[in-house]
């Protein structure tokens, strides 16, 4: 009767320890089956792009520069649709961080979008010479490194073509003319390639009230870039020298006045009577027939 009791109380004792057992489902290293409202769930789509934008050299803008940012769909299908982010603000100093908040509703799938900067710093532009793809197919969203490079101003692409084309002139067809005025000696080179006008340098001497060396650039019978030198004599060194330019809507780009290493923008008014005197001279010398 004892051992029959015994047996008893030792089913039970193993009933108890396979109740409590853990279920092979929930061992170290399982994973528990998801719910129905994770299961496949979606990560979340990004709703901003930021890193840091840099300028190449060691530059920095003036207070007066301004930034702007964009996050813009430059694909095929997308030309001319307004940018999913926009920002402009002054520039500050360099390297800087930056951030675009976007609506992840408006991102098409398939598409590319990039981050496009600009900095103007009065005539100075400073572009992106590489692009900075984002979202979709561009890679990551986050720590996007924009570097800026300076871009030649308006004034300063007149003056290369002008020295450009000032180290042309000994290829071309020359001719000479003086004139006597009173209390002033004028004379000019004069030069043309293929039937036109290029080039005429001048100079002017007025005695004791100094001497001037002028290069006159000319299109289409038109100054478009003039440099002048004022000194006290021939042989001295300038004291002053006047640099004047035109794009070609006639807006005056290249504006310099120049004292020692000193450069400061040329007023209008100054530049209106350089582009006087190239025209007073290209009268002089083709007697007159601008020609």
């Amino acid at each position: 009767m004892r051992k029959t009791v015994l047996s008893l109380m030792s089913v039970a004792a193993l009933a108890l320890v396979g109740c409590n057992a853990p279920n092979p489902s929930q061992q170290a290293g399982s994973v528990a089956p998801a719910s129905a409202d994770t299961a496949g769930a979606p990560g979340k789509a990004p709703n901003e792009v930021s890193g840091t934008i840099s300028l190449r050299g060691p530059v920095q803008p003036s207070a007066t520069a301004t930034l702007v940012l964009n996050l813009v769909d430059v694909s095929s299908t997308a030309v001319g649709s307004a940018p999913l982010a926009s920002k402009t603000a002054p520039a500050g100093s360099f390297p800087q961080p930056f951030s675009l908040t976007f609506n992840p509703a408006e991102v098409k799938v398939g598409d590319l979008y990039v981050v496009q900067a600009l900095l103007t710093d009065g005539d100075r532009h400073y572009t992106m010479p590489m692009q900075a793809p984002v979202l979709a197919k561009g890679g990551k969203n986050d720590g996007v490194a924009i570097e800026l490079v300076a871009e030649q101003t308006p004034g300063e692409k007149v003056l290369a073509d002008f020295n450009a084309e000032k180290a042309q002139l000994g290829g071309m067809k020359v001719s000479h003319g003086t004139k006597l005025e009173s209390n002033v000696s004028r004379g000019w080179q004069l030069f043309r390639q293929a039937g036109q006008i290029e080039f005429i340098r001048e100079l002017v001497d007025r005695g004791d009230k100094g001497f001037t060396s002028t290069d006159y650039a000319y299109k289409d019978g038109k100054p478009w870039a003039i440099v002048q030198d004022t000194k006290s004599s021939r042989d001295a060194k300038p004291s002053a020298t006047d640099r004047a330019g035109w794009s070609a809507d006639g807006a005056l780009v290249l504006k310099q006045h120049q004292v020692g290493s000193d450069v400061q923008p040329l007023d209008a008014d100054a530049a209106d009577k350089l582009k006087k005197q190239a025209m007073d001279i290209l009268g002089v010398a083709t007697g007159g027939k601008n020609k």
